[in-house]
């Protein structure tokens, strides 16, 4: 199986290359470098040349707050980018696979979200997100929607490393301690998107690890395994102002994963 993975210098791209490798799979990784998704003539030609098997869509504009100055730059990434490549692979006849995330959630109250409930983002970044996984529903009848939220990995910005980072010159952070989620590791969820793109098993699915917790209690957790005296402080949302809101809940349930095994 030839699997194209976009995001490849992302902290997800890169394990979902690895991990596929390790299984005996053709794996080809791009970055911006190989392929610049917002170019539609290059997309095209890239996919029909490669003529990959499945196309596993992990590239993303992410930086959140920026997002809500660069509208179209964001856009342009997660709106246009996704569908060139969701066309390229109906052109192609290879499966898609299109990772979102948690902000297409409004993220008021403390159930966990499930598939089938109304997306209604807070934020420009999830709003590219919910348009694109609109285009790609409305593009494919069998495509696989993942979203997925607070991860961290080897490869590439994340929460656990801006920790580690503050920990070095700091014995006092605060960390928003009211909104909750389920921090998910790249290398378990590269795994777990390995399975999935060889079944048939389409639809929309929440993949994230297991138990749910707020920034406050992961940073303590960091700073617990990592062995450095950090004392954390939990703080609200509103002490914390940034650019973007950000939803309380993200909390999602992965009642569909399991129902499909």
């Amino acid at each position: 199986m030839k699997i194209l993975v976009t995001g490849y210098t992302g902290q997800l791209g890169y394990d979902v290359v690895k991990e596929g490798k390790k299984r005996g799979l053709e794996m080809v990784g791009t970055g911006q470098a190989e392929l610049d998704i917002v170019k539609e003539k290059d997309v095209h030609h890239f996919v029909a040349s490669l003529k990959p098997d499945a196309i596993i869509h992990c590239a993303a504009y992410t930086a959140v707050d920026k997002a809500e100055d660069e509208k179209e730059a964001c856009r342009n990434v997660n709106v246009n980018g996704t569908k060139y490549l969701a066309e390229a692979a109906k052109a192609a006849g290879a499966k898609f696979m299109f990772i979102s995330t948690d902000y297409v959630f409004k993220g008021e109250g403390t159930e966990p979200f499930v598939e089938t409930d109304q997306a209604d983002p807070i934020n420009y970044y999830g709003y590219t997100k919910y348009e694109a996984e609109k285009i790609v529903r409305s593009l494919l009848n069998d495509a696989f929607i993942v979203r997925i939220s607070w991860v961290f990995g080897i490869n590439g910005k994340n929460f656990v490393k801006t920790m580690l980072r503050l920990a070095e010159n700091h014995k006092e952070v605060n960390v928003v301690g009211d909104q909750i989620g389920s921090p998910t590791y790249t290398f378990d969820l590269a795994r777990l998107l390995i399975d999935m793109i060889q079944t048939e098993k389409y639809g929309i699915y929440h993949a994230t690890n297991e138990g749910f917790c707020s920034w406050a209690e992961f940073a303590e957790e960091i700073f617990r395994q990592s062995g450095k005296p950090v004392k954390v402080n939990s703080i609200t949302t509103e002490e914390y102002p940034t650019k973007a809101v950000r939803p309380k809940n993200s909390r999602m349930s992965k009642q569909k994963l399991r129902g499909s095994g």
